[in-house]
């Protein structure tokens, strides 16, 4: 049995450590490490009798180490601020516990830490997703009225869970949801959110997604602002409504989602619409409906009454009798005036042929006159245009006679 190396002295095979000596050495080298500022996420947060045990992850790389708040501390760290999640500043002493041998930061001082800069990088993301447009209303989908099947991420057994349950089935007690827990806030936001909202979106039934969370601190709801996380909501052809956080808290979600609700109470009456409202609508249109046919039917009723009471649809037979007694009475008229016409006009002719037959030659020659004509037919009105001997044709009423002009002074005519 070996023998135990001097204080002072080295460890060696035949001259080993004790157990005691180690973690006592142990102790002394970290505590010469002093408190020093680290900076890192909380990722638990146990509040026990007054004293908080939690662990504190690197931003970056994966390293973890645990912390401790004694009571006597916590009175100067308002505790409500902090929860798992938070990126925080602390002050650590490291402490090594001999008898337990295990390593706890005790914790003297405790602060949110990079808000500057987070707000910093959350604007940066902000342009950069508006110049690409993913916050664009032309993207947006609208919602249904009323969707068959709703999908709903949230924490599980969270209060946000059960506003929206509770307020949708008070609104539409046959409304149904499928619901994908996720985590809410720390690190697994984006991924488990991310992989429920293409979940749902693959799910033919689903009609729109809900995602919906508690109010809280800035940093709580950073998982809410991530790049992965906002791409995936934005190339969902689901309806997606923002419910994270209340009236005042804006993570980047809303402005991607289609619609931004102000509470998770609020995202259910947005997606739900209320049967009672609906019911009364529906009352409403149909009364208004009702109103408008009867008094449609109404006055046509009283058109087709007018219509029937007319006479030539009481009894059709009177147009034609009205309008044969109405031809018969032009027939007369028409017949009483071509007669009076024919009357008056043969009246006028025969006054015409009195004067045509008194102002003739052959009245003339009828009163014992006769029209002398030379050789030229030419009529002969003037005893001394003809010479003796001259042959000329004597016209009478009835008949004409050859003559031949015989010298005399009377100028008196021979038959030849």
């Amino acid at each position: 049995m070996s023998e135990h190396a001097p204080a002072d002295g080295p460890a060696t095979a035949d001259a080993p450590w004790s157990v005691a000596r180690v973690s006592q050495q142990l102790k002394t080298y970290i505590d010469r490490l002093g408190a020093i500022w680290v900076e890192g996420e909380i990722t638990q947060w146990n509040v026990r009798g007054g004293n908080v045990f939690g662990k504190l992850k690197d931003l970056e790389q994966d390293a973890t180490f645990s912390f401790a708040i004694w009571s006597s501390t916590a009175r100067r760290i308002d505790l409500a601020e902090f929860s798992a999640g938070d990126r925080v500043i602390g002050l650590f002493a490291p402490n090594y516990w001999p008898k337990g041998g295990s390593l706890t930061f005790v914790t003297q001082a405790l602060r949110h830490a990079g808000l500057g800069d987070l707000l910093e990088r959350l604007e940066r993301l902000r342009r950069q997703l508006a110049e690409e447009g993913l916050f664009d209303a032309a993207r947006k989908h609208p919602l249904p009225f009323l969707p068959g099947l709703i999908g709903l991420i949230t924490g599980a057994n969270s209060d946000a869970e059960k506003d929206v349950l509770r307020n949708a089935a008070l609104r539409w007690p046959a409304v149904r949801f499928r619901t994908i827990h996720t985590a809410v806030q720390g690190e697994h936001v984006p991924e488990q959110v991310v992989a429920a909202i293409e979940t749902l979106d693959a799910d033919p039934e689903v009609e729109v997604i809900i995602i919906a969370r508690g109010g809280g601190d800035f940093q709580h709801l950073l998982g809410f602002s991530d790049e992965r996380l906002l791409r995936a909501a934005a190339a969902a052809t689901t309806p997606i409504v923002s419910a994270i956080g209340h009236e005042n808290d804006r993570p980047l979600l809303d402005e991607v989602a289609d619609l931004r609700a102000s509470t998770p109470t609020d995202a259910a009456k947005r997606v739900v619409p209320d049967v009672s409202d609906e019911l009364l609508r529906t009352a409403q249109a149909r009364t208004r409906l009702l109103t408008a046919v009867t008094g449609l039917v109404r006055i046509e009723t009283d058109r087709l009454t007018q219509l029937r009471s007319r006479p030539v649809l009481r009894a059709p037979e009177w147009i034609i009798q009205q309008r044969a007694e109405q031809t018969n009475r032009d027939r007369d008229r028409a017949t009483e005036l071509f007669s009076r016409l024919v009357e008056r006009e043969g009246s006028r002719i025969s006054a015409l042929r009195g004067q045509l037959v008194a102002l003739s030659p052959q009245a003339t020659l009828q009163r014992g006159y006769a029209i002398a004509r030379d050789e030229a037919g030419h009529v002969l009105t003037d005893a001394s245009r003809a010479s003796t001997g001259d042959h000329v044709s004597v016209l009478l009423a009835a008949g004409s006679i050859a003559a031949t002009v015989n010298a005399t002074s009377d100028h008196t005519l021979e038959k030849k």
